[in-house]
Formats: structure tokens, sequence, C-alpha cells
């Protein structure tokens, strides 16, 4: 009973349950005061703040059932830009008046329960307004459940669907309900937003993780009147806050503050006056924002647009009139003006606009680059139908439509547009035109799908049926085509058709080309981006697939790794690694995930932990691999408080370790506010470079041996000649993740360059463009761009829209003047040669200038009003030139004259101001901009002024400046609350009449807060300025050039011997006599003239005073003993020099052969010790040429000898006549001589080269001398001294050539006593930096005592390809060894075959480069090692020939081939190349050479083919032949050893004993079938040329077949028989075996009562699997009975 009265009683109470939702009556008129305001800028008060403001009364009333009317009452619209909250708001009359009709129009709306439904209202009422309304109505959405009093849901509103949280309280002492509501608007459901301009970054999620550029919530307070029938709202209020930062907003932001108030005021009786019956409403959506002309409007300005194309046309006329002789400085915010204006405009009116303006180029020219910035199918649909019509070039079509399909905005028009472009007959005639619409299809659908997530797979379909088409017609460029659009699109939909072209996952791949494959794997990229789980799939089966080839396995793991592989998948790579059996594979992924592991950048911060891990599974050499095998390399930085960060990677592929890889790809990626794009990818490939450019020419298969070699011509014309399609190289550029251009560089382009390089018609060009040069002509060029334009708008709680915008626009423009006359006066059809004997003048007058303006704003902008926080930067610059330049070849004279340009003096300049701006279209005078940072705050002005004054050439060298400071004291207030900086810095070049000058300003928020986005707020200026110095006027700078007997002529300034000088010569002279005259003084005189070398070797002697008391200072006291001792030094000296010249020499340096010297070079330097190689002790080997007699010579330094020819003639003025004066002058209004001038001597006598540079003021005494003897062909000195008359500071430097122990070397060597502290800082510097890198080259570093005031370098040759180098400072000795070089020093073996090559220096350059990275293989008694530097026993059978080395591609350009003589078990050789058979073998103790089977003598060699590509040498005890060009560097062979080396682009190419030559280790051992074997012998004797016959003159009597395993074997429990998968070496039928061996092979095995046809089963044994390994007896020598068959 009491459970039924329990129940009873909650019912009843359920039944008087007060109804929370807000609720109208009908009959009734609900009367509330609004107010609205929505305001942004810094949170700080003090500053400027921007916004806009609604005032008006609010009346609700019922219309129907469920539908209500909603009209605003005396509706007022503020403004407000100023000091917040010090200004008041200002109201914006005309524009209240102006909407006053909008506003005043009741609206519909549904509402039950607290929901607000649909909205009506008239046409002419417009979204902006409509969406005030709904800001409004905003106000009354409340989702209230009865149930519940606190809870979460995602609630409609005007925002979107967003997570909002009520908290539900009753005060029942007054009578109210108090509900609040908060709105997170960083979880919405479904946020209304749109993004312009994004399509092309990507959201990096874990970059938000540590802070944020955007935040925002809302937060609504109710009170609320309980009733029966439904609450009555009593007040409400709403506070909306954004926050935004392109850092981080936790480091400081601007914000973006919302406030509703709504207060209720009366129920009044009159219900609301609706307007005309006449009017209808239709529906105008939900309380959703929506959308309207804010699009169009670009939030920078605000444009009163009353006739659009009258408005387009007066744009123009300003572009084009003020942008001629330079870019006006307001020329960017045109252009954007100009864009909108046509982005407003009808189609209709552009078409009337180009008719109009498209014959007068300058306009043509703006309208043409300003279309397609429009961003609608407008654009698109302009251009195509102007091309199809011909009204615009081929070059203004490739250039518009690359710019459109990047900047349209993409919808299905567009779509449907491009489709249409890409099948036109026209554009698909055009290959160029063609590449860019067919990508541009690609990153339309891109774009497109970024917005749409349910992007339809129709609109790739038409792409697929392409590449279907192309597969079927074997079309493979159209292939590759559809590949890369398919790529741009990535669309998942396109997953399938491209598996299908991939090896493993469809049939048609099989026929299909390697670089198919590899643009398939690479179109995937895009795609993984949004499925990156399928992606890694199937990447990683491709990696898998050891059957691929490598660069497709490498490309896969590339793509595997951008997917951001989890810890699993990169584990499991790491131990495929781990017996991974190709060497450029695992270098590669270990390279990449090592790269990794360094990784700062968030989004891949999971796979650089997961990477870490599996760097510490795999072996660490993998670390040691060289440099010709695949790498990966990453670099990137990332500050994680500003969220801004950059990211670089390369990936080096290569397949056969040679020189030049196979491909190479680069990225740069950057990080900001949140997001990431991949700025710039350019990949390179180099398919058949190297080999086309060094190679010979493939023949046709059918010709005749000697017409293939005689049609050896240069390389690259034999390539081009070749049938085949394979292409020299291909490029691609990606921009943002998308390519937008490619292009191969094959036969059809080298045909066309040829052509035009070798055609008529290139000497047609240059004779009618110097026609045109002699004739003058001018030209003006201006390139307009809309650089960026990034928007982000979405709605607040008001109703009015917010904006994110940046926006980049620059004008470049030049205008060029150039007239130039010939004298005498060239003939009509005159040659180039004829301008080697004319009088050319030239004048020319460049003006380039560009003006950039970037604009980043924040704030509300509509098509009414706009109110936002706008920075602002200014670029504008300048660079003028006018010159005249004149020629004369025939007198040797150049003269060039630089003129001054009027009326420019800035020629920089950059503004960069942060404000806040309000204004509305009704009223734009009244515009108001309000500095952020207002002026009246600054409290702290720090002024630096800086000017320095060059007075002279000597000053600025000798890094003297005056430098002043001043700083001015103000008068400082009660409260410091900002810094001003203003500094001003001035150089001044007199002697050219020259002042620069730079003035730097910036007042910013940093006193506020110290952050990047504080800082840049505010107002900054650079301003540089270049005017005439003050004093005489300078009418022009003049640099002239003389060069032969003339040059005396030109000499301004005759340096000569001063008084002080003349003396010191005079006694020299005296001492000279003394030594003749005076046989006592012989020691002495010995002795001083030493000391004085010494002296002047390692000090600087102003005088001959200062020299000699320095020198009496440092010596001891007993000057008999000083000279025994310099005497006895001397005289050691000259023995270890005299001894040296009996040393090996430079260049003739030779040993008995290469095996020996690099074998005892390695040994040598093995068994030097470390203090021996920290040494390093240099021997010279040179004899100077300048003794004042033989026995002087013998008895002298050669410093002597330099110093004898120095003070015998300390200026050469006196004695020769310059061959090159160059004067650089300014030539001044009152005639004085100002400027410089350098002349150069030679005096051919001495070997000397004197150059002297001095100032033409006979006042300045400044120089600079340098002075360089050639003592002998290894030995050049020079001295360089600059100051007043050279005497302040001095250099000696020496290089000489020598040897280390046997090896030649360099040395060279720089003295100094004194030197311009500068000069010392920047050498500290550099010290530091070398100290701080050696390590990471290799090299070794040691402090060390050294020689001070001294540095030295010496260089070691320790074989032809690799130095020895050793630095010594002062203070450290820097040594590494082993420094590998690029091409072969000519030393040694390589000096004495470039001998044959006589002075053709291009094929000796190409000879050094092959010789340096050939492959070589070599083989000493019966041990191989083969090119891959692996060595194996080969157990040679007698009389049969095995393939040493050969070309293994189709043109078998060579063939070397090995055979053992049995009687004399010696090694020779056939040589089987280009037209000729080579046979080296031994005889007795020299080597016989034979082509074609005539003996060649000894004493005939060298000998040359014909061609002059093989040769043939004697080297020692041993022959060599060369024959590069064919692919085979050198075969040498002597009585120990022989040896084979192949060119680097052969590597992988070729096959035999001596292996692929491709790094690949690990893959050693492969057969002529391609099968890998494990076992050297099996390997070895797969080579093997089989016997035919028993009767074979070549008495070859085995062959190679598969044999029986002897043994029964018991496989899988059942009873087998097995035959060997590898051919194994036996004796012909009849022949028995008379040495045998043993070799490991492997055995397939089949059921052992199974039939095996012999001659089927066995043929196809050899593709058989293994099932076992066993060892088999091969045979190495046979003997045949006399009956054999």
């Amino acid at each position: 009973m009491r459970v039924l009265v329990l129940a009873f009683t909650v019912a009843f109470a359920a039944g008087y349950q007060v109804n929370f939702a807000p609720e109208f009556a009908t009959g009734k008129t609900y009367v509330y005061k609004y107010e609205a305001f929505v305001m942004g800028g810094l949170p700080e008060d003090g500053l400027a703040r921007a916004g806009v403001k609604v005032i008006s009364k609010v009346l609700i009333s019922a219309a129907a059932a469920d539908t209500f009317v909603l009209k605003l009452v005396d509706p007022e619209i503020f403004e407000y830009s100023g000091i917040w909250p010090k200004d008041a708001f200002i109201p914006a009359t005309n524009l209240t008046s102006a909407l006053a009709a909008q506003l005043s129009t009741p609206i519909k709306f549904e509402y039950a329960n607290g929901v607000v439904g649909k909205v009506f209202a008239p046409a002419g009422v417009s979204e902006t307004v409509l969406n005030v309304c709904r800001g409004i109505l905003n106000m009354f959405q409340l989702n209230i459940k009865k149930t519940q009093n606190v809870y979460e849901l995602q609630e409609l509103g005007v925002q979107g669907v967003c997570k909002t949280h009520y908290i539900i309280s009753e005060d029942a002492k007054a009578d109210r309900i108090l509900l609040s509501k908060t709105k997170d608007l960083n979880h919405c459901q479904e946020r209304i937003i749109k993004d312009i301009g994004l399509a092309y970054t990507e959201r990096c999620a874990e970059c938000e993780a540590g802070g944020k550029t955007l935040n925002g919530a809302a937060a609504f307070s109710y009170i609320m009147k309980p009733a029966a029938t439904g609450a009555l709202i009593l007040e409400a209020t709403a506070t909306e806050l954004i926050q935004f930062s392109p850092f981080n907003i936790m480091n400081g932001a601007v914000q973006m503050e919302a406030k509703q108030i709504l207060t209720f005021i009366e129920i009044a009786t009159a219900a609301v006056e609706h307007i005309r019956a006449d009017v209808p409403y239709v529906p105008r959506g939900s309380l959703q924002y929506e959308f309207d002309s804010e699009l169009l409007q670009t939030p920078i300005q605000l444009l009163r647009i009353t006739n659009a194309e009258a408005q387009i046309v007066e744009i123009l006329n300003h572009l084009v009139t003020s942008n001629v002789a330079m870019v006006h400085e307001d020329a960017p915010l045109k252009f954007i003006e100009l864009i909108q204006l046509l982005r407003v405009a009808r189609f209709e009116s552009i078409e009337a606009l180009w008719t109009r303006f498209k014959a007068k180029a300058d306009y043509r020219h703006w309208i043409l680059n300003a279309v397609p910035a429009i961003g609608t199918h407008a654009a698109l649909k302009f251009f195509k139908e102007k091309f199809l019509a011909g009204e615009v070039t081929i070059a203004e079509a490739a250039q518009a439509l690359l710019a459109s399909v990047h900047m349209v905005t993409a919808d299905l028009e567009v779509i449907k547009l491009a489709e249409g472009l890409a099948m036109n007959p026209k554009i698909q005639e055009n290959p160029v035109l063609r590449e860019i619409v067919m990508l541009g299809y690609g990153t339309l659908v891109a774009k497109y799908c970024a917005e749409n997530p349910t992007c339809p797979a129709e609109l790739v379909r038409p792409i697929h049926e392409l590449a279907i088409q192309a597969v079927a017609k074997g079309e493979i460029e159209e292939v590759i085509v559809t590949l890369k659009v398919l790529g741009n699109a990535g669309h998942p939909a396109s997953l399938k058709p491209i598996m299908k072209l991939l090896p493993g996952f469809g049939s048609a791949a099989a026929g299909l080309p390697h670089r198919v494959h590899i643009d398939a794997v690479l179109a995937l990229r895009n795609i993984a981006k949004k499925e990156p789980k399928m992606i890694q799939e199937m990447a990683v089966q491709l990696f898998m697939d050891e059957a691929l080839h490598p660069e497709l396995r490498m490309v896969a793991a590339i793509v595997l790794f951008e997917t951001k592989l989890p810890m699993g998948l990169v584990t499991a790579l790491a131990n495929v690694l781990l017996k991974e059996k190709n060497l450029q594979v695992a270098s590669f992924v270990y390279s990449y995930m090592k790269a990794m592991t360094k990784n700062t950048a968030p989004d891949f911060a999971s796979v650089a932990a997961a990477c870490n891990v599996a760097v510490k599974i795999l072996s660490p050499k993998f670390d040691r691999m060289s440099y010709r095998f695949s790498r990966a390399f990453y670099l990137d930085t990332y500050h994680n408080p500003w969220m801004m960060g950059a990211a670089a990677s390369a990936f080096y592929v290569n397949d056969a370790a040679t020189v030049f890889p196979r491909a190479i790809v680069a990225k740069a990626r950057t990080y900001f506010a949140g997001a990431y794009a991949d700025v710039l990818e350019l990949g390179v490939r180099t398919e058949g470079m190297q080999e086309a450019l060094l190679k010979i020419q493939k023949s046709p298969e059918n010709v005749d041996r000697m017409t293939k070699m005689k049609q050896v011509i240069k390389a690259l014309s034999e390539w081009r000649a070749h049938p085949s399609s394979q292409p020299l190289a291909s490029v691609y550029v990606k921009f943002f993740g998308q390519e937008i251009a490619f292009a191969n560089i094959d036969k059809a382009i080298i045909d066309q360059i040829i052509e035009l390089a070798t055609g008529p018609a290139i000497q047609s060009y240059g004779r009618n463009a110097l026609n045109a040069v002699m004739s003058g002509f001018a030209f003006h060029l201006t390139k307009p761009m809309l650089v960026a334009e990034v928007r982000r708008i979405f709605p607040t709680t008001v109703g009015l829209p917010m904006e994110l915008s940046f926006y980049t626009a620059a004008v470049a423009a030049a205008s060029v003047e150039l007239q130039a006359t010939v004298t005498p006066p060239l003939p009509e059809n005159f040659n180039a040669a004829q301008l080697l004997k004319s009088d050319i003048n030239i004048r020319a007058a460049i003006t380039p200038s560009v003006s950039m303006h970037t604009y980043a704003v924040m704030g509300v902008n509509t098509a009414f009003v706009q109110a936002a926080l706008m920075s602002r930067a200014r670029v504008h610059t300048i660079v003028p030139a006018k010159m005249e330049a004149r020629i004369d070849m025939i007198k040797g004279n150049f003269k060039l004259q630089l003129l001054p340009v009027q009326g420019i003096d800035k020629i920089a300049t950059v503004f960069v101001d942060t404000f806040a701006v309000a204004r509305n279209v009704e009223d734009l005078a009244a515009a108001k901009i309000t500095p952020v940072v207002p002026e009246e705050f600054t409290a702290q002005t720090s002024r630096e002024t800086f000017s320095s004054k060059i007075s002279s050439f000597a000053s600025s060298l000798a890094g003297d400046m005056s430098v002043s400071s001043e700083i001015l004291p103000v008068d400082l207030p009660s409260r410091i609350v900002r810094k001003a900086f203003e500094k001003k810095m001035c150089a001044v070049i007199e002697t050219f009449g020259i002042k620069a000058c730079t003035e730097i300003e910036s007042r910013n928020a940093a006193f506020i807060k110290n952050c990047p986005f504080y800082t840049i707020i505010g107002k900054h200026a650079v301003i540089v300025e270049v005017a005439p110095a003050a004093g005489p006027v300078v009418e022009k700078i003049e640099i002239e050039v003389q060069v032969g007997d003339r040059a005396a002529e030109k000499i301004l300034k005759v340096i000569n011997l001063s008084e002080e000088e003349e003396i010191l010569e005079d006694k020299n002279v005296l001492m000279k006599l003394k030594k003749i005259l005076v046989p006592g003084l012989k020691n002495s005189t010995a002795a001083s003239s030493s000391s004085s070398s010494s002296r002047s070797s390692s000090s600087s002697s102003a005088s001959s005073k200062s020299s000699s008391s320095s020198s009496s200072r440092s010596k001891s006291k007993a000057v008999g003993k000083a000279s025994k001792r310099l005497s006895s030094s001397s005289s050691s000296r000259s023995s270890s020099a005299s001894n040296s010249q009996s040393s090996l020499v430079f260049s003739s340096r030779s040993s008995n052969s290469s095996s020996s010297s690099s074998s005892s070079r390695s040994s040598r330097s093995r068994s030097l010790s470390k203090q021996q190689l920290y040494e390093m002790k240099f021997i010279k080997n040179h004899i100077h040429q300048h003794g004042l007699s033989t026995g002087r010579a013998n008895s002298k330094s050669s410093a002597y000898s330099f110093e004898a020819i120095y003070n015998k003639a300390k200026y050469l003025s006196n004695a020769v006549a310059p061959v090159v004066t160059i004067l650089i002058r300014a030539v001044r209004a009152d005639h004085t001589v100002q400027g410089y001038q350098i002349a150069a001597y030679f005096d051919r006598a001495t070997a000397r080269l004197q150059v002297i540079i001095a100032n033409l003021d006979e006042n300045d005494q400044w120089r600079v001398c340098a002075d360089g003897v050639m003592l002998s062909y290894r030995k050049l000195m020079a001295k360089i001294a600059w100051g007043i008359e050279c005497k302040q500071y001095k250099t000696e430097i020496t290089a000489e050539t020598g040897l280390v122990g046997k090896d030649p070397a360099v040395s060279v060597k720089v003295a100094w006593d004194k030197l311009p502290k500068s000069m010392m800082c920047y050498a500290t510097r550099i010290s530091q930096y070398i100290s701080r890198v050696a390590k990471e080259y290799g090299a070794h570093l040691a402090k060390a005592k050294n020689v001070r005031n001294q540095i030295r370098l010496s260089v070691a040759a320790a074989s032809e390809t690799s130095l020895n180098v050793v630095l010594k400072t002062p203070k450290r000795t820097l040594y590494i060894f082993g420094v590998h070089f690029p091409i072969a020093l000519p030393i040694g073996h390589t000096a004495a075959e470039l001998e044959s090559y006589q002075s053709n220096w291009a094929d000796k350059l190409s000879y050094m480069l092959t010789k340096a990275h050939a492959a070589e293989c070599s083989m000493v008694k019966d041990t191989v090692v083969t090119f891959n530097n692996r060595k194996y026993k080969n157990e040679m059978p007698h009389s049969c020939s095995q393939v040493l080395a050969q070309d293994c591609t189709p043109e078998l350009k060579f063939i070397v081939l090995l055979k053992r003589d049995q009687t004399e078990e010696q090694n020779q050789i056939n040589v089987k190349i280009g037209n000729i058979d080579v046979d080296l073998h031994p005889k007795g103790s020299v080597i016989i050479v034979k082509v074609n089977g005539v003996e060649i003598p000894i004493s005939n060699l060298p000998y040359q083919h014909p061609t002059g590509k093989i040769q043939i040498i004697q080297r020692g005890e041993g022959i060599a032949l060369h024959a590069p060009s064919h692919g085979l560097q050198e075969v040498y062979l002597d009585l120990n050893e022989l040896k084979v080396k192949v060119v680097d682009w052969m590597r992988g190419q070729t096959c035999g004993l001596c292996g692929k030559a491709d790094g690949e280790i690990r893959q050693e051992y492969r057969t002529p079938n391609e099968r890998l074997t494990k076992n050297a012998v099996s390997y070895a004797h797969s080579w093997v040329l089989s016997g035919k016959s028993c009767r074979d003159a070549s008495e070859c009597y085995m062959k190679l077949e598969s044999v029986k395993l002897e043994k029964q074997v018991v496989l899988h429990g059942q009873e087998s028989k097995c035959y060997s998968v590898e051919p194994v070496l036996r004796c012909l039928a009849g022949c028995m075996p008379v040495r045998t061996t043993t070799a490991t092979v492997g055995y397939h095995c089949l059921p052992a009562d199974s039939n095996l046809n012999v001659s089927e089963g066995l043929s196809s044994i050899y593709e058989k699997s293994t099932d076992l390994i066993e060892t088999a007896e091969a045979h190495l020598a046979c003997r045949c009975a006399a009956q054999c068959a």
C-alpha cells in the first residue's frame, strides 16, 4: 500500500513540474534591450583595439504555432578604433541609415522547447543582416533537459554544432532559474568555418599537443523567471573569447572578444508589425551562420563598388601609367584592388575589358596576370576560350594556366572545365600545355577532396581510363603522365589502378620499364596521407621482395617512412636488414633510420623513437659503408614554444655504386602555426648521363666490326643517333606537394638543341639581336603577382564574421635602354669575328625595382563594415644604373663609365606597422586608423647615430673606421612603459663621392611581454639611402683597362724609390763590393746575407735600420760563432738540396709495376709511426734558376735569390713597361685626379710579376705591392706588402714541390711578421671552426709549438688517387691521410699513359676522371680479388677459357678471357674489344702481344688503334691495354699478376670471374644464369667456356652439366633422387679426368620412382629450387682416348 501511495505522489509531482524552456505566449510581444559588440586587439589596456557595436530593441511575438517574429527597433551601429578603454565607440550614422530598412525588417523563425528551427526572411534582407539576427536568436537557443541539471551535448548554434556544457540551478527565494552554458569551440562536431588558400597544408595534430595557435570558447549566463507554461528570460549575457598567435598563444596572442547582453524590458500587447503581404518570406536556412559576400571582400581594404567595369578601367589606367619608369610604392595594393574588382565583375564584363585592351600590350599584361587570381571557374573559362580563339600566345597560355589551376577554388564546375581542356586537341598538340593542364587536373581534384571528404571517385576515373589505354598501346610516356596526375590527385580510388602497374600486383607490370614502376610508387605518396595503413601494407610487400630492382625497393622505403611507421613495423624492417643481401638497400634504409633518430619535429616523434631502437638492433658496420652506396639525409629544427620549424631531406639513390647516382631527391618542409607543408621538392634522375658522355656509340648488330669502329665520334652526338629512347636524364619539380613540371632530356630534346646550335637560325638570331642593339631599343617589363592569399573565416556569437588572413602581393619591374655603335660600321652580312676588329661603344640604362606588400589581419570583415587589427609590411627597392662601355679590341682598351642617376636616393625601404582600423562602406573617408602602440606612450628613446667615414681605400683595407655613438637623454616620465629604438649608420667613400646611410627605427610592444609576437607588433622602419657625398661634384666613375704596349700611356701615378730607399740601394751595392774586394769578410758576409735572408722570410723590414737592430737583438753575443753556425747550416741546406736533385722527380716518378708500387706504398704508410706521419718531413727537389753564379746558386738559399731579384729593382716600373693598367677613378668637376691605379709588370728575364695598387692622390702613399717570382719550374715565391709605401704589413708565400718519403708532394708556406687586427680576428675564428669540424671529417688535431707567424700546408700524393695532408699553424697541427681525390693525378703510370693524348686536354681530363673511379679486379697465382674486393681461390681447368670480365649488356662492348697454359702453367689473356682481338701471354721473361693474330714487337709499342680509343703500352715488366671509351679502363698482365679495370659507368653491367662491380659483396657469386651460389669453386667453374669436341684444337675437353647425386636421399620421409641445380665441370664423353676437385653445389630432389626426361628435365633443372646442399666432384684436367667421338 505504501508503494502505491509513493507512486501516486511522484506522478502528481511530475505533473506539476516547472518547464524551464523559454516560452513566448500568443498575443503578447516581448520587448528586450539588446547590446552586442565584437572587439579585437591585444589583451592589455592602453593599447589600440578595433571593433563593431550594435544596439537595438528586440521585439518578439508569436505569429503561429511554434512560429515567431523577431524585429529590431531603432538599431544603431557603432565603430571603434582607439585606445582601450579610454576612447569611446563612434556612431556609424550613414551605415545605420543605409541598413535601417534591412535591420528593421521582421524575420520569422521556428521555436519550440527552447530550440530554434528554420529561419525565414524576405529575399531583400542580406545574409550579413540576417546573420546578426541569428546572433540574437542564438541567445534563445536552450536545450534544457528536464531530468538533469548538469550535462553536456553537441548543440547547434551560430558557429555550428559544438560541445556545450549546461549547469542549471534554482534560487527558490528569488523565484529565479540560473542557467549557465559554455561552448568549447575547439571541439565541434560541425564547425562553421571557411578556409581559403590552405588546401596545400596539412594539419599537424602532434604540433598542437604542446600549444595552440587558435583557441576559442563562449560562455552564456541566463536569469529566468519560472512559469507553468515556460520560463521567461529576464537577462542573458554571452561572452566569447578567441585567441590567435602565429607562434603559440601561450607566448602572447591577439584576442577577439564578442559580448552580447539581452535584457528584458516589458511585455507589450501590440503585435509586431509585419511587412507588406506581397513580400514573401522564403526559407533562409537554420540558426547556423551562412557565408555571404565576405568571401569576395578582401579584409585589407573596403571598396564601395558601384560600377565594377568603370572602376577596373580606372585601376588599370593607374597601374599602367604609374609603373613605367619604376614600380610605384602602392602598386601591390592597387593590384589586389584590381583582383577584388575582377572577382565582383560579371564574366561578360571581363570579356568586354579584354576586347577593349587586348591590343594594348601594357594593359593586356596586367589583365593576364590578374585574371588567374580571381580564383573562380571564370578564370579557367576565360583562358580556355581565349586560347582556343587564338587570342593568347602559347607562352601566355602556359603562364596563365599554371597560375590559374593553383589559385582557383576547386569545385565540380572547375574540374569539368579542366577535364575539357585536357582533352582538347589544340591543348594536346602542345606537350608543354598538355603537361600543365594534366598535372593541374590532378591538383584541382586534390584541392576539391581536401575540402570535401566525400570526394567521388568519378573525378579520377577519366585518368584511370587514359592509363589503361596507354598501357594497352604501349605508350610509356603517356603512362608516366597519367601516373603523375594520379599522384597529384591523391585519391584512394586510384590505388588499384596504380597497383596493376607494380610488379607483383599486376600482370601488366612485367612489360613496363623500370621508370614506370618508380613513378607508380611515387604516385602513392599523396594517397598515403589519407590511407596510410593501406599504403603501408603494399609498400612493405614491395620492399620485402628481393627480386625487385633495388631502386624500386628504396623508393618503396621512402613512401613507407612517410606514412609514419609504428614501432613494430620499424623493428620488422630492422630485422630484415640484418639479413639483407643488397647493400644498396641496406645502406639506404639504415641511413634513413639513423637520420630519423635526430628528428625534432613533433609529427615524426614516434618514428624517431622507433628508429632509435632499430638502429641499436642493427650492426654499426653500416656506418662504415662508402659514399658510393645509397644514403638518406634528414635535417630539421623545431622550436616548440614558437610552434615553428623546418625540415630538409635528401635521398641519394644508387644501384651500382657509380659516381653519378641513379637518382637524387631533395625536399623541404616548413612547420608553422600548427600545420606543415612540403614547400618544394626536386627530383633528378641521371639514368644514362654518365654512360652517354663517356662511352662509344652502340652500333647496329648487323654492321661489320670495322665499320662499327669507324662510326665512333663524340659521345653526346653519338648518343643522339642511338635508336633507344632511354632518356639521358629526367627532372621533376613539386610545389606544396603537387608536381607542377617534369621533363625528360631525351633524344628529341638533344636533336633540337644540336639543330639550333649548329643551324643557320642561331646565326640569324644573333645578327638580328645585334642590329636591334645598334639601332637602339628600350623595353619595360612588369610582373605583378599575388604571392599568398590565406584566409580563415568563422562566425562569432554576435553573428558577424571573424577573419584571420594573410596576403602578400608583389610587383617587379625593370626598364632597360640599350644602344650600341660599332666603328667602322659592319657590313650587312657580317660575322662574329669582325667584332674583334672593331671599336664598340655601348650605352645602357637599367632601372630594376620591386614593391611588395604583406598584410596580416584579424577582425570583422563584411561588405559593409570592417573592424580589424592589421599588421602591414611594405618593401620597396630600386637600384638604378646608368653606364657607358667602350671596347676597342685592336688597341686592347676597355672603358666602363658609371654615370650618376638623378632624383633617386632611397634604394630600399622597409616599413612595418600594426594598427587598429575601423571603416564602413557608407563613409570611407571617415575611416579611423589607430597605431596599436600609441606614440604618446614613448617614455625612453635610445637614439644611436653611427657614422663612419672611409677616407681612403687604405683605411678600408686596414679596417680603420671612425665611429661615433651618441645617447640623447630624454626626461623620463614617472611611468616607463616602452622603449623606442632609433639608429642611423652612415658610411662615406670620399674617393668616389658616395655616401650610404641605413636608418633603423623600431617601436614595439615587447615592453609588455618579451616574445616574438609582441616584438612584431608596433612600428618598424629600415631605410637605405645612397647619395652624393659632401664636397666637389663627381660627374662619373670610370673604370679603364689597357692591355699591351699602350698600358704605359695610361699610368697616371709613377711609383719611384723614395730617398731612404735609394740610400738602402746604395748600401746594398757597397756591401756587394766589400764581399768581392775583401776576402776576409767572406764568412761574415755569408752570415749576414744568410741572416738577412732568414729575417726577410720571417719578418717585415720596413727599413734597413730596424731590420739590423732586430737581428742584432735576436742573435747571440759572439758574431763569429753565429757566423760559423749560419755558414754550416747553409752548407747543410745546400747539400740536402743537391742530394734532392738526384731524387725521384714529380712528373717522371715510376716503378717496376703498379702492384709493387701500390703495395709498397700501402705497406710504407702502415709501417710509418704516428710521429712520422705527424711530422711528414718535406724534402725539396728543385733547383732555383736565379743565382749570381753557379757556385752561389748551390750555396745560397732560394730566399736569397728572391731577395737578390727583389733588391735589384724594388719597383719594376723603372725597368720594364706595364703589361696591364687598370684605372678606377672618379671624374670630378674640379678635374682633381681621384681614384685607384692597378699596374701589372712582368720581367721575362727574371720571371717576375709585380702588381701595384695605389691611390691616385699625390699625398696618399698607401699601396699594395704584390711580387711573384718563378725561381724554377718547381718553386714559386711571392711577397705581398701593404700599407704606407708598402711598409706596414708584409707576408711571404712560398710554393714548392718535393718529396715526402718517396711520395711526390707540394708545400705552401705563408709567413708574416705583422697583420691587421681584423685579419687576425678572422684567422682566429677560422682556426676555431676548423678545430670544431676536424673530427667529423676524419682529421686529427694536436696542439704543437710550431714556427711562429707561419702556416705551412703539405700535400703528398700517397697514390694516384689519394692524398696525405698536413696543416701546421703556430699552435696546432692538423693531419689527415688517405683523402680521396676525384681524378687520377698525372704522376707515375698515369703520366706515362697520358702521353698518347698529346695536347688534347679534354681527353686527358676524361681519362684521369675515369681512371680515378675505375673498379679493379686482380689475380695473383690462383687468388682472384673481384671488383667488389672479395677474395677467393680459382682452381682453373686446363686449356679451357674462363670469362674473366665482360660487358653483360646486349652491346657486348668487350670480353676478357683467361686461360691457363698446361705446359708452362702461365696465364694467358684474350681481349675482344672493338674490331680487334688482343692476345697477351708470357714467353720467357717477357709478355708477348698479338693483335688479330699478328705479333707486335715490344719496340713498336705503344700501339695506337686507328680510332685512338684503344692503346697498348708497355708498363714496367708488363703490358697494359687501355680502352676507357669502350668501358674497359685497363687490362694489365705481367709475369706475376694480371689486372682488369672497368670504368665507373660500367659498374653493375659486368659479369665473369671478377663479378658485377656493383658493390654488392653479399651477392658476389652469380652464375651466368643469375643464380646466386655460395661456393667459389662452383661460381668460378660456371664461367668456363665449355669444349665442343674432344678433337677441338683448343684442347678444352670439359663441359658444364647437371650431375646426379650418387647416394640415396630420404627427403620428407620419401626416397628421392637429386640433381644439381648448379652446373658442374665434367669431362667430355670419351675423356677421363686427370685432376679433380670438390665443389659444393645445390641439389633439387624428385621422388625416386619418377621418370625424368634427360633432354627436357635437365635443361630446366637450373631453374629449380634447392632442396639440399652436397659436394660433387668437378674435373679440372682431362685426357681423351684416340678413338673418342
